[in-house]
């Protein structure tokens, strides 16, 4: 794999930064696609997986540091990297340190918080001397250029620059929102507040925290020193670290629309968390629209990742019930759609569908098997499943929530597990 030239007109703030994505969180609420990895690790779009944007982002802005922090269930994650995210050349001064919790500071640490996780790593970051700290959430899907962050930053003379989005303020429950002045001052910070405050001039709006902070190195190691020395703190940048920085330093916020990268096709910033098996299904069907919010084709702005090597996706027969065809759909490749029908559908790699079945809004990782005569609507296949011939789902709400995960809005995630506790 090679790398993206830099821009011969960026300034170089981005190669004086290190990039530091932390990617050790479970994401419980996507059910059982996180019982095996870690959210971050997550497959995302057909090819990449959920840190991919993250990385993607901190590449193509310029930076060549980066670490990644891991913890829960990180094997998936920690291999997904090491293949896909090798390039990096010390002797162009690039690195990209894969830092699992591993008890470095204490025998009986692992990473306490968000906070704690770049803490006990400060040794690894001080022996690259990074001028400025990009500290990035690691399961976000976006597109965004954190040079034009970092410029902010120094402009401004902030101790803290916080990325932040315009959320709908019933939204805004989860987040962690802020109040600025007409400089862009943070004067306030709620994290997950249950009566969020909104926007000046926007009262159904919040000013949410994006989980994206930026310091000066020193600085941050200041602050990490003193947050460790707290016996309260629960070492989290969202909880204690931002906080006290509004009340004792000059906390700035970043407007997403500012950095967002967009293509002509992208008429509005797109930002999503899926961390619900609901948002996650969404976020990927929304892709097979003819023209969608998030335009994966963009090549200015590469969403790099793992280029598994793979034949091209193919559709074989062209009988009346069985004819291999897809219709508003993506298939990757090594797919083979045998006498199958498609629409509005995802199919990872490897994914293979047999004659006289029919899928429809279906979201199926990688390496898949679909038995012959199955009808399958409104779900999440996870990886390496094997569907019986003649299953049908997303006809009978009460059959399908006796089997599978069924969500509110009617999205099936079906496992493996799940398929083997079926009556034979």
């Amino acid at each position: 794999m090679t790398i993206p030239p830099q821009s011969t007109t960026a300034t170089p703030l981005a190669r004086h930064a290190m990039a530091y994505v932390l990617a050790g969180g479970r994401g419980s609420r996507l059910m059982e696609l996180t019982d095996r990895r870690a959210k971050p690790a997550v497959y995302f779009g057909g090819k990449s997986r959920i840190i991919d944007f993250a990385l993607s982002n901190a590449l193509n802005s310029g930076i060549r540091r980066i670490g990644v922090a891991t913890q829960y269930k990180a094997h998936s994650l920690i291999r997904h990297l090491q293949r896909g995210w090798n390039f990096f050349r010390p002797e162009r001064n690039e690195s990209f340190d894969i830092l699992p919790a591993s008890q470095r500071v204490s025998e009986e640490k692992w990473y306490l918080g968000t906070a704690d996780a770049v803490y006990q790593n400060i040794d690894i970051i001080e022996s690259y001397d990074p001028r400025y700290m990009v500290i990035l959430a690691g399961d976000h899907i976006y597109k965004m250029d954190y040079e034009q962050m970092l410029q902010q930053h120094v402009e401004q003379g902030a101790d803290v620059t916080v990325g932040c989005l315009e959320v709908p303020l019933a939204d805004a429950k989860g987040f962690g929102v802020m109040h600025v002045d007409e400089t862009d001052r943070i004067v306030s910070f709620l994290e997950k507040p249950k009566k969020p405050p909104a926007m000046p001039g926007k009262p159904d709006m919040a000013l949410a925290s994006m989980g994206i902070y930026v310091f000066e190195t020193k600085r941050l190691f200041e602050l990490l020193n003193r947050d460790a020395a707290d016996p309260a703190s629960s070492r989290d940048f969202g909880k204690d670290i931002i906080p006290w920085l509004v009340k004792n330093g000059k906390a700035v916020a970043h407007h997403f629309s500012r950095s967002c990268v967009r293509s002509s096709a992208e008429t509005k910033p797109y930002w999503r968390d899926v961390g619900t098996v609901d948002a996650y299904w969404e976020a990927n069907i929304d892709l097979t629209d003819v023209v969608p919010d998030l335009d994966l084709y963009d090549k200015d702005w590469p969403i790099w990742t793992f280029g598994e090597i793979t034949p091209p996706a193919k559709f074989v027969h062209d009988e009346d019930g069985r004819r291999g065809q897809a219709i508003s759909s993506l298939v990757s490749g090594g797919c083979i759609v045998s006498g199958a029908s498609l629409r509005r559908s995802l199919l990872f790699t490897g994914v293979r569908v047999n004659s006289f079945s029919v899928m429809e809004n279906a979201v199926v990782l990688p390496y898949v098997e679909i038995g012959r005569n199955a009808l399958l609507k409104n779900v999440v296949i996870d990886r390496g499943v094997q569907i019986p011939e003649g299953l049908v789902v997303g006809e009978d709400p009460v059959a399908d929530a006796a089997r599978f995960r069924r969500t509110e809005k009617g999205i099936c995630l079906i496992t493996q597990a799940m398929i083997d506790r079926l009556p034979a």
